[in-house]
């Protein structure tokens, strides 16, 4: 017997909006929407696909009274796929994003961000394919 990572739930105060950040942070769609829940994701998840493997999980937004008070201790890593990681650190700043410190060490070589609620999250070493110049002659 095994199970399946189907989704990840993210307290919030205000789940229409850190689901619309999202969305736009990882190019998702809204699956689900209620006046204290959203869930969105990339895909649309059936029994039979989540048994036949292990697929992205969905994020689910519940709208809950109290706020954040102490560093996340799980945070979502992102990583652009097309884009530089400053070019998409810079987007996600114009999403609503801030920088954030939680003490990490000063040479990593990735940046700590937060949502618009304070959740921390990550945005690692860019995917994108590199381009070289071909020398002229």
């Amino acid at each position: 017997m095994t199970s399946r990572f189907t989704e990840l739930v993210i307290d919030c105060h205000d789940p229409q909006r850190l689901a619309a950040f999202w969305c736009e942070v990882l190019d998702f769609t809204v699956l689900d929407r209620s006046e204290s829940k959203v869930e969105i994701g990339s895909w649309e998840p059936t029994v039979e696909a989540v048994r036949a493997g292990q697929m992205t999980p969905t994020l689910v937004f519940i709208q809950v009274p109290e706020g954040k008070t102490v560093k996340n201790r799980l945070h979502l890593d992102v990583s652009p796929i097309d884009a530089s990681t400053d070019d998409e650190v810079a987007r996600l700043l114009s999403l609503g994003a801030t920088t954030a410190d939680v003490g990490q060490d000063p040479a990593r070589n990735w940046t700590v961000m937060a949502d618009p609620e304070g959740n921390e999250f990550d945005v690692l070493r860019t995917l994108a394919p590199t381009t070289h110049a071909t020398p002229t002659a």
